[in-house]
């Protein structure tokens, strides 16, 4: 039972805290899937191999297939009940339970039935828990992939913590991966907690939000800036629930002619809550910085359409959300309600673009770009989410120039392509026409974030990306056919990325403020980059826009197209250009454009006049005539007859 302590508004957003008498008290999570708590912090009584050692003793960690130094759980060297997993929080913290595990792995059935833990001040004498007299024994994991959580009957105080395996499945080994519930006691001369700590100074609302509380809090948004805000949806999950998103710009609603539109979506894998959180607090910051007059702010939404949608997968989520942060396992809410995962349930246009260009199609019978969809896709008795429907609608109608979109489970960036060229190969690099572009907007990212590029850092699970700067190419990690960021560079003209932005895919509220703090910066200088490069207008000699029209750069095989009102962006490092403008019935114009070092993209219009064959198509058909179609042959004679008589 909880009793309201305080209360107090802060920038409209409300803040409550509480006070509980219950006896048995919860603890957040003291970081061993988060890497909070380093590998030095983590011992083991033995160890099968250096792969399966204490530091792999991570919940939700995951095994590498290939490199056996990366296994998927701690596992003793020996399986008796003399073993043990030992945790230093290098400090009194309060013990309040244990998440427990078994060993991820295809090919074995590792996990531990029950469990004793033990605590220690000093590393040297050790207590165990008690039942009244008796050792207490925990029920531990039925299988290898659902956690199990188990709460102290009272709080304990010590600087080591000790897990030992007391039963585990029968035809298996003692293998564990686990999380330690705990609350540092207060100590001010602690350098090490102190070194380690974030903290935040944006009033925001740092919480997990369920499906309705995000709707709510979009809501209070939307009032508190109702010049620069709109709320809408674009479609329904297949449970039915809307898919919402939230315009930031100094007119909502419509789109400005030469303002380039950006959009992060989230959510796609309903389980993977971390972006989901970090775009509800995105919109948060917007508004208030918006308000209190930070000018970085203000051109971000004066001369930027923002389209932030939170929740791509809002079934995955609830299901994820209602077992909680350290319950939800590595899978649950993953996909849509019908089981799909909808980040890779788009067509494959690379397979479609690739065979055309080896039978070199183009640019004769198929263009390099705006890939049409395949027909058997678009089928109601095609495999695709609803989910995935909506967001292809949307992305068709709107002129999206760049967008990213955040999943959890690693610190990476990825871009296109996403699949290998090659059949068959599991990962090489595949690179787009405009892979130069690419690397550099994944690298405005992860620079940027505060661990991302660190080389320091421990890796999450099995690859060291901090080595790459942070970021990879999509088909150098691991092919994916039909994935979001393929289909959007080669059906639309928006350059799409993905952003893994921790490792933890849904990290307990208390961290929320730490991974506010990681990514900030990053989702503000990503955005800034949808103003790289070129943009201009592209009209007739009467300064009539012309729709449709494909903006072509010399040396980069990809074209972008102009939109409804004749605007059109180009994404491009800085440089010199030849960009060709062409549209159906009107004449070809090239010229030079250079793009500079300085954030702003260079203006660069074309203005191209009809050709001779189209303006008399039009006027025929303006006048309702039809052209006289005389054979050759008597076109030739009535000629020569012609000249004859006008010799003689």
């Amino acid at each position: 039972s909880c009793e309201k302590d305080s209360s107090k508004e802060t920038n409209s957003f409300i803040v409550v805290s509480f006070w509980c008498k219950s006896v048995i008290f919860e603890c957040p999570p003291m970081g061993l899937e988060t890497l909070k708590i380093d590998d030095f912090q983590l011992h083991a009584s033995t160890t099968k191999r250096y792969g399966l050692g204490a530091h792999r003793g991570r919940l939700n960690i995951q095994v590498c297939k290939v490199k056996r130094l990366y296994d998927g759980a701690w596992c003793a060297g020996r399986d008796d009940p003399l073993q043990w997993f030992e945790v230093d929080a290098r400090r009194l913290t309060k013990f309040t339970g244990v998440v427990t595990q078994g060993r991820s792995s295809l090919w074995s059935s590792d996990w531990v039935t029950s469990y004793k833990v033990m605590v220690s001040n000093d590393s040297h004498t050790w207590i165990t828990l008690k039942n009244g007299s008796e050792d207490l024994i925990f029920i531990g994991n039925r299988e290898k992939e659902i956690p199990v959580r188990n709460i102290f009957p009272v709080p304990v105080v010590a600087r080591y913590i000790r897990v030992n395996p007391n039963s585990w499945f029968t035809i298996g080994n003692i293998c564990m991966r686990v999380e330690i519930l705990g609350c540092p006691m207060p100590d001010p001369n602690n350098y090490y907690h102190r070194r380690n700590e974030v903290i935040t100074t944006d009033k925001l609302d740092f919480r997990h939000h369920s499906y309705k509380e995000m709707r709510q809090l979009m809501k209070v948004v939307n009032e508190m800036c109702p010049n620069i805000t709109r709320i809408y949806n674009i479609g329904k999950s297949h449970s039915g629930l809307k898919l919402y998103a939230i315009e930031i710009s100094d007119n909502p609603g419509e789109h400005e002619l030469g303002e380039p539109e950006f959009r992060y979506t989230a959510g796609s894998h309903g389980n993977e809550v971390l972006g989901r959180e970090l775009l509800l607090l995105l919109m948060q910051f917007m508004c208030l910085e918006y308000l209190s007059g930070n000018q970085r702010i203000r051109h971000l939404v004066e001369e930027t359409r923002i389209h932030l949608l939170p929740s791509v997968n809002p079934d995955g989520y609830e299901k994820a959300f209602e077992a909680g942060s350290e319950l939800s396992g590595w899978s649950l809410g993953r996909w849509s309600n019908d089981g799909i995962d909808i980040h890779h349930n788009f067509p494959d246009l690379n397979s479609i673009l690739w065979e055309a260009e080896t039978k070199k199609w183009i640019p004769r019978k198929m263009l390099n770009h705006h890939v049409p969809i395949p027909e058997w896709y678009q089928s109601k008795n095609a495999s695709v989410a609803v989910e995935t429907r909506a967001l292809i609608a949307w992305m068709e109608k709107m002129p999206f120039v760049l967008g990213g979109n955040l999943q959890g489970g690693e610190l990476v960036v990825t871009f296109p392509y996403d699949k290998t060229r090659s059949q068959g190969v599991t990962r090489e690099p595949t690179p787009t026409p405009d892979d130069h572009v690419f690397r550099w907007l994944a690298f405005s990212y992860a620079s940027t974030h505060r661990l991302m590029t660190d080389a320091n850092r421990r890796v999450c699970h099995t690859e060291d990306f901090a080595k790459e700067d942070g970021t990879i190419n999509g088909a150098s990690w691991h092919t994916a056919a039909g994935s979001l960021n393929d289909f959007s560079y080669l059906h639309t003209n928006c350059f799409e990325l993905s952003m893994y932005v921790g490792c933890d895919k849904f990290p307990h509220e208390s961290e929320l403020p730490e991974e506010w703090e990681n990514n900030r910066e990053s989702l503000l200088v990503f955005m800034e980059q949808v103003h790289r490069g070129l943009k201009g207008v592209v009209r007739d000699l009467q300064g009539r826009p012309i729709a449709n029209a494909t903006i072509a750069v010399e040396g980069i095989s990809h074209d972008v197209c102009t939109a409804a009102d004749g605007d059109y962006w180009r994404l491009l490092n800085p440089g010199e250009y030849r960009v060709t403008a062409r549209a159906e019935g009107y004449s070809v114009t090239t010229k030079k454009c250079e793009v500079g070092y300085e954030m702003g993209a260079t203006k660069c219009d074309f203005f191209i006049g009809r050709t001779n064959l189209s303006r008399i198509r039009e006027i025929m058909e303006k006048f309702n005539k039809q052209p006289i179609k005389m054979p050759i042959r008597r076109l030739q004679a009535r000629r020569s007859r012609e000249r004859r008589l006008g010799t003689s």
